[in-house]
């Protein structure tokens, strides 16, 4: 495995789990990006769940193939969120200017998966 993708599974299975646990313990933080239609709260611990388990998947070399198809997987959920903030009126990231920035690094985000689950 090259050592750009090692550095990028080490670099993205730390972040998933801190963000998971980010989730787990101030989900408050979380709560504007979640759709008032869906149950805040248990959506807010799921994920937490779910990005602290692919965060430890993507450390561990025997689950790396599988916990980066989860987080493309995870990202492509997420990529609707992100495209509802641009056109909200106070966007939950923060302003108009920083939703329009994070909507393609999501498409960033899905791609550094592919490579991760391409290379495992």
């Amino acid at each position: 495995m090259p050592i750009i993708i090692i550095t990028l599974r080490i670099l993205f299975g730390l972040f998933l789990a801190f963000a998971g646990v980010m989730h787990l313990i101030k989900p408050k933080i979380f709560n504007r990006f979640i759709p008032s239609f869906l149950p805040k709260k248990t959506v807010n611990y799921l994920v937490g769940i779910l990005e602290f388990s692919i965060g430890i998947g993507l450390l561990i070399k025997q689950t790396t193939h599988q916990a980066a198809m989860a987080f493309f997987v995870l990202m492509l959920l997420f990529l609707p969120i992100h495209i509802w903030d641009v056109f909200r009126e106070r966007p939950a990231i923060g302003s108009k200017k920083i939703a329009f920035i994070r909507l393609p690094l999501q498409f960033v985000l899905l791609y550094i998966a592919f490579l991760i689950y391409s290379h495992s």
